[in-house]
């Protein structure tokens, strides 16, 4: 088993994730039961791939329940996987296989997925998208303009009028039930030493918990599907999370050949073993 701090060149300022390996005999109930334990937004679980195309497959948990793609999970589940020893088929690449079909990891300075596809894109509604303003404490006159990004989480964006704006959201929990959302803004060009092109934010709720996260893949893929093609974004980029919650999240967006890949540093900060699960018992 590993810990890994995902989306940050600074140790504990990233997006931490426990990675376990072997998990192929592993009920959903363990899993669950693990993922409630290590208490962290995503658990994930590498198993032995039943598609050819893939190197390994994952199963990617929350304290709620599955998710089908996460992106600091799929990073996270590569780095940990080449670790302990895996040999990928493709020399410049790694294939995940997830419940939402095959993901390929980019190998290079940094680890990189390549965005998968969009499940909802389009406008939000304009009650649902009132509902989200007030939840999330929002200026309405802050507000640009807000699209579904969900590719598999959930998430709707809210592009706002400044960084300050993103890092003033002050959210209602008790209003937020089921909310699973992000913030972005562009910062003008080189306005920052560090190169730092966007800030962002991402709440979500399980209907049990609100919170928020410190650094999201799949959140920041779904939002350069939107803002790059749109033009509130350049082909490649550095966005910023976690700052509010003293993080230092760096999430690398880069579009080649018309493919959009997220990257971040990715490090293995503990390992260890899991006690043998306990097996049903049978009659004598």
């Amino acid at each position: 088993m590993r810990y890994v701090d995902v989306f940050s060149g600074t140790p504990f300022k990233g997006n931490a994730l426990a990675v376990v390996h072997g998990a192929d005999g592993l009920s959903d109930e363990q899993m669950a039961d693990i993922a409630r334990w290590t208490n962290l937004s995503e658990t994930t679980f590498l198993m032995t791939p039943t598609d050819p195309a893939a190197d390994y497959a994952v199963r990617i948990w929350t304290t709620g329940g599955e998710l089908p793609f996460a992106g600091h999970p799929t990073l996270g589940s590569a780095h940990a996987w080449l670790e302990a020893g895996g040999v990928p088929a493709r020399e410049a690449a790694v294939v995940q296989q997830c419940a939402a079909g095959l993901v390929t990891v980019r190998r290079g300075d940094r680890l990189a997925f390549a965005a998968p596809p969009l499940m909802r894109s389009g406008p939000v509604e304009q009650s649902e998208a009132q509902a989200l303003v007030a939840a999330l404490g929002l200026d309405p006159e802050d507000v640009v303009e807000m699209a579904w990004v969900d590719n598999g989480p959930g998430w709707a964006g809210i592009l706002l009028r400044s960084p300050d704006a993103v890092l003033a959201a002050d959210p209602d929990a008790g209003r937020c039930r089921g909310v699973k959302v992000g913030l972005v803004a562009v910062y003008p060009q080189g306005a920052r030493a560090d190169g730092v092109a966007a800030e962002v934010r991402a709440f979500y709720s399980d209907g049990r918990e609100f919170a928020e996260d410190p650094v999201t893949g799949s959140l920041n893929a779904g939002l350069a599907q939107w803002l790059v093609p749109a033009g509130h974004l350049p082909p490649q980029y550095v966005a910023a999370q976690g700052s509010v919650i003293h993080r230092e999240g760096r999430v690398h967006v880069d579009v080649v050949d018309g493919e959009m890949w997220v990257g971040g540093d990715t490090r293995t900060i503990f390992t260890g073993h899991l006690p043998e699960p306990k097996r049903p018992e049978t009659d004598q």
